[in-house]
């Protein structure tokens, strides 16, 4: 019994400690595909990707609790993808991204 526990206890650093993202996308007729990710426990990043026929910018807003938002931009060419990071201060406990992309 005792091993038993010796493993759990063992196993717990392997354990995902990964924060969640909450995505609000407005595009606005363009064809973005956006996925996130967490680097590292103060850092996020949202990556696009343009699969539409025509050119598109994108800009992201990204809060984390009581810190100034953040605001990243980037122009997508048509089959060009762009990744936009975020690092905070603090660790992040849950990430809030807005995401508003227009055709050019």
């Amino acid at each position: 019994m005792k091993k038993y526990y010796f493993f759990l206890f063992a196993m717990l650093p392997l354990t995902a400690s990964a924060f969640p993202f909450e995505l609000e996308k407005q595009l606005n007729g363009a064809e973005i595909s956006a996925t996130t990710q967490d680097i590292d426990h103060n850092m996020g990043a949202v990556m696009l990707y343009n699969y539409g026929r025509a050119d598109a910018e994108c800009t992201a807003v990204f809060r984390n609790g009581p810190e100034a938002p953040r605001t990243r931009k980037a122009t997508l060419a048509f089959g060009q993808s762009e990744t936009l990071t975020y690092k905070s201060n603090r660790s992040i406990i849950r990430l809030r991204v807005g995401l508003t992309c227009t055709l050019k």
